[in-house]
């Protein structure tokens, strides 16, 4: 346990025993210990060296033991200092790396081939994630089986957010459900789309992975192909990508029986079949892209009642945008 702190096992150990003695020789150190007498000498010089330790007069030296807040906590602290000083260099390091190689095509972009490579990118990735992981899942699996991710746990356990979009034909595939529940309640934000154009994997937007090729049944029928992009315009173009999904998406929660839905689904199971004639109406307005004050004067309502309902519908339908709601109004029949 004090190997941060410089000592070797035996020297812990040794140590270990004159805290708990006043004093105590070579000799004594080696019959407690089981140690032969000149290793017992060379562990005891040793500590004496390192200011843990030190004798007092007489033959043979007695060994006593230097306070621990004296002995050890200068050197622990003499130890993160370097720490400190290497992550600083480690990361000047990198900067330099990166900058000599931003033009290297080959650095940017690397190919990853078959099942084994591509899952142990993908869990090197999360587990190297320090802020967010993007997720782009789409039905049927290629290199990770759902549910198998652990390393997305352990990210989420240290602090990394998980944004999950789904491809609504994931959910088909046997344990899908219960495995995003899962997820949900370790803290994943997860949200459901309708399509998804391609598999997709980005850590603090400085690294990516997606296929070359499409894989799973409908996809290729050999080895998967994967490509890992590091900071580059391929990158953003892609981080871009999945925001423009997010936004549109569907947020899913957990109920507390453990079922999974968008936001609003016990509303919406008690209200949908009392939707208003005039909410309709709105709605079709809104879709439109008519603005709320031109709304209200075409329905006679004050502009104030035209936001109140269509937050009433938003909440309704579990959307946090308009695009949203127009969807999940297109979805529901509503329109």
């Amino acid at each position: 346990m004090l190997e941060a702190a410089g000592l070797t096992p035996l020297e812990e150990t040794v140590y270990r025993l004159l805290i708990t003695t006043a004093r105590a020789s070579a000799a004594e150190i080696a019959l407690r210990t089981a140690l032969p007498l000149p290793e017992a000498e060379s562990v005891l010089a040793s500590l004496a060296a390192k200011g843990l330790a030190s004798t007092g007069g007489g033959t043979p030296p007695h060994f006593t033991a230097s306070p621990p807040d004296v002995a050890l906590l200068p050197r622990l602290q003499r130890r993160a200092d370097a720490l400190d000083e290497a992550r600083t260099a480690v990361a000047d390091l990198l900067d330099s790396y990166r900058s000599t190689r931003r033009q290297d095509a080959g650095h940017l972009i690397e190919v990853i081939t078959g099942t084994e490579a591509l899952r142990h990118h993908l869990r090197q990735l999360q587990d190297n994630a320090r802020h967010e992981v993007l997720w782009f899942c789409k039905a049927h699996y290629v290199a990770m089986p759902s549910g198998s991710n652990r390393e997305e746990y352990e990210a989420l356990a240290r602090g990394v957010r998980y944004r999950v979009v789904y491809e609504r034909a994931f959910f088909d595939d046997p344990g899908a459900v219960d495995n995003v529940v899962t997820g949900i309640r370790a803290g994943e934000l997860a949200r459901s789309a309708p399509h998804l154009p391609l598999r997709l994997a980005v850590a603090d937007g400085e690294m990516a992975i997606c296929p070359l090729v499409p894989g799973g049944p409908t996809g290729s029928p050999g080895e998967p192909t994967a490509a890992l992009l590091r900071d580059s315009n391929l990158l953003q173009a892609l981080t871009a990508l999945f925001e423009r999904y997010w936004e549109g998406a569907v947020p899913l929660h957990v109920s507390a029986s453990g079922t999974i839905g968008s936001a609003g689904a016990a509303e919406e199971a008690e209200d949908t079949e009392e939707l208003r004639e005039t909410d309709r109406r709105l709605l079709a307005f809104l879709i439109a892209g008519i603005a709320d004050k031109a709304i209200a004067s075409q329905m006679g309502l004050s502009r104030r009642t035209v936001q109140r309902r269509i937050q009433h519908m938003m909440t309704l339908t579990g959307s946090v945008t308009r695009m949203q709601l127009a969807w999940q109004a297109a979805r529901r029949g509503w329109l």
